[in-house]
């Protein structure tokens, strides 16, 4: 793994505020991790037909990018969850047992997410393969109807998840799931929820899911940053964090190749002179390795400085772009406009510091959509809804999985 850390400073009032950017990214050479995961896919009525074979195809794929070294299993649910093929090892007969489990899925009746998702928990849990990190990829699209389905009971979920150190990755497909039930379950593991609009976008959001899987090269990655001078310094990514009073710790999660681990933080500067010490741990395969970072001051001018500042602007970007749709969806159409304006100055304010690394075009497309809806009051909302929080979700881990690097290695 390699690091980089970067610093601008830049006025704020009457006060200077510091912008620190600390990268983790693995070279394209790096040897992958053996991968270990437990797939718990959606049954229910409503994936009947084209969302089901998608999905079945979708998993058929992760089968066959898998080696001889990956652990496999599947999780079957409806409105009861089955274990129906327990983690096992890919070989030429571990393959044969998917492929066929896979072959013989039906639909049934009731959504039984909370439970399925225990039963993907106990399943790794009691199976023991050094080396290799536990893992859930979730596959659903509706919301919980039998067992519990509150939002409390799916955080404590997400959080118990992560202090046993399962990795949580979850599609979710088109417009009833609970996208605060997906961040619940992905985000205190580092991972973000990627949305899909129909059946006919599965394959390609799988793809980019497995790029991530199968080019693990380091997992728990955190960094620890000690700063000096400040009055405040704030996460602005939603990494888990821990304060110990005189330092913040941030947990990456995992790092693959072909894209980065980024963590932006800001605070105001509450002296002349002010420095902030950084110390990053990652565990490659068995072991954990240790890097100081020396942190580089660039200007706002150059291109590094460009790229701190300019997603600095494309957090706040997603965060009033996603309540934009929120207050539109509860027809609040002042509010909702307010939003829009906002979240359209911090994209211009992209736009003109033109850094490479963030995705101008995309942003320009949803923004795009919400403004035809806030002035028309057209497009699909509920779906709208749920790709811009997928997008923050995404950008507030760093997760940018580059769906082109999957498709070459293809």
């Amino acid at each position: 793994m390699q690091w980089t850390a970067w610093s601008v400073e830049t006025p704020r009032g009457d006060h200077k505020e510091a912008h620190v950017l600390i990268t983790g990214e693995a070279a394209a050479e790096e040897v992958r991790s053996p991968v270990m995961v437990n797939l718990v896919l959606d049954r229910s009525g409503s994936m009947k037909g084209a969302p089901l074979s998608a999905a079945l195809e979708a998993a058929q794929q992760l089968v066959e990018l898998s080696q001889p070294e990956d652990f496999l299993g599947l999780v079957l649910f409806d409105g009861v969850a089955e274990q129906r093929v327990p983690l096992t090892i890919m070989d030429a007969r571990g393959k044969r047992q998917l492929v066929e489990a896979l072959q013989g899925v039906q639909t049934g009746r009731g959504t039984a997410l909370h439970a399925a998702l225990e039963l993907a928990l106990k399943g790794l849990k009691r199976t023991l393969v050094p080396g290799r990190k536990p893992r859930m990829l979730l596959l659903t699209d509706g919301e919980p109807s039998v067992g519990p389905d509150s939002q409390e009971a799916f955080d404590e979920l997400g959080e118990r998840l992560a202090k046993e150190k399962i990795s949580v990755h979850a599609l979710g497909l088109a417009k009833h799931y609970v996208a605060e039930v997906l961040q619940a379950l992905t985000q205190p593991s580092g991972n973000a929820f990627e949305h899909v609009d129909g059946p006919e976008g599965l394959g390609e959001a799988m793809g980019g899911l497995m790029a991530h899987l199968y080019g693990q090269v380091a997992t728990e990655a955190s960094v620890r940053v000690q700063p000096a001078g400040f009055v405040a310094l704030t996460c602005r990514h939603s990494f888990p964090t821990n304060n110990d009073s005189d330092a913040l710790t941030v947990s990456l999660g995992d790092v693959s190749r072909g894209y980065a681990r980024r963590v932006l933080l800001t605070g105001t500067v509450g002296a002349p002179e002010w420095s902030v010490q950084l110390h990053a741990t990652a565990r490659e395969r068995s072991d954990v390795r240790h890097w100081k970072l020396d942190l580089e001051r660039v200007t706002p001018e150059s291109a590094r400085g460009k790229l701190v500042v300019g997603i600095s602007h494309e957090l706040e970007l997603v965060s009033e772009e996603t309540a934009a749709w929120l207050s539109l969806a509860r027809k609040d159409l002042e509010r909702a406009e307010q939003q829009l304006e906002a979240a359209e100055s911090h994209l211009r304010s992209v736009v003109t510091l033109s850094p490479e690394g963030i995705p101008v075009r995309r942003h320009l497309e949803r923004l795009g959509d919400l403004r035809l809806a806030v002035e028309r009051g057209e497009g699909d909302i509920p779906l709208l809804i749920r790709r811009a929080q997928s997008a923050r979700a995404g950008t507030h881990v760093s997760q940018v999985i580059p769906i082109q690097a999957y498709r070459q290695r293809r």
